[in-house]
C-alpha cells in the first residue's frame, strides 16, 4: 500500500507507475483543488498497472472517478460497514490506532501504526513487534502495519511471527 502525501509525496504519479501489480493508491486529497483530475490519473495508472486506487475518505470522490474502494480515518471507521453494504464490490480499509478499534471496525482490512519508529513528522511513539502482533490478533482481519517499515524492519516483523502481515512502506519518503 502507497499512502499519498501532499509533503512526502508531491508527485504522487511518478511512485505509483512504479508500484508492483498488486500494490494499492491511497490517494489521500487534503482538500486539493485538483483533486478529482489527479485521482482520475492516479486510476488510469492503477488500471494500466494492476494495482488497487482507494480514495481516502472522501466516499463522493471514490464514486465519482470509479475507484476500487474507500480508506478511512479511524474516526470514520464506524461507516465501513454500511459503505460495504451500499458498494459490495468496493475495498474498504480503515485506520486502527487503538486495540479497541481494531476488534470493532467492520472494514476488509485495518492499517494499524505506527508499527516501528518513524521518521514520520506524524507518527507518534511505535508499537514495536510485540504490541502490532497483539492489535493484528485482535483485528482478526487483514492488517497492514504502518510507519518505519522497510526491507530490513519487516525482518523483524516475519521474526515475530508477524507472516501474512503485509507492510506499508512510505514510498518516495
Amino acid at each position: 500500500m502507497f499512502f499519498t502525501d501532499p509533503v512526502r509525496t508531491p508527485e504522487p504519479e511518478v511512485t505509483a507507475s512504479r508500484l508492483p501489480s498488486g500494490s494499492a493508491i491511497v490517494y489521500r486529497t487534503y482538500g486539493a483543488p485538483d483533486a478529482e483530475a489527479r485521482a482520475r490519473r492516479l486510476l488510469a495508472i492503477a488500471r494500466s498497472r494492476g494495482l488497487k486506487l482507494l480514495i481516502g475518505q472522501d466516499v463522493g470522490l471514490a464514486r465519482r472517478v470509479g475507484a476500487d474502494g474507500v480508506h478511512l480515518p479511524e474516526r470514520l471507521a464506524h461507516r465501513a460497514a454500511p459503505l460495504k453494504r451500499t458498494h459490495p464490490g468496493w475495498i474498504i480499509t480503515a485506520a486502527a490506532h487503538s486495540h479497541h478499534a481494531a476488534r470493532l471496525i467492520g472494514a476488509d482490512a485495518v492499517v494499524i501504526s505506527v508499527a516501528l519508529p518513524s521518521r514520520s513528522p506524524s507518527a507518534g511513539p511505535a508499537l514495536g513487534p510485540v504490541r502490532l502482533a497483539a492489535r493484528v490478533r485482535a483485528a482478526g482481519r487483514v492488517a497492514y502495519a504502518l510507519g518505519g517499515i522497510n526491507n530490513k524492519t519487516a525482518r523483524r516483523l516475519l521474526g515475530a511471527g508477524l507472516i501474512g502481515l503485509a507492510a506499508v512502506e512510505g514510498f518516495g519518503a
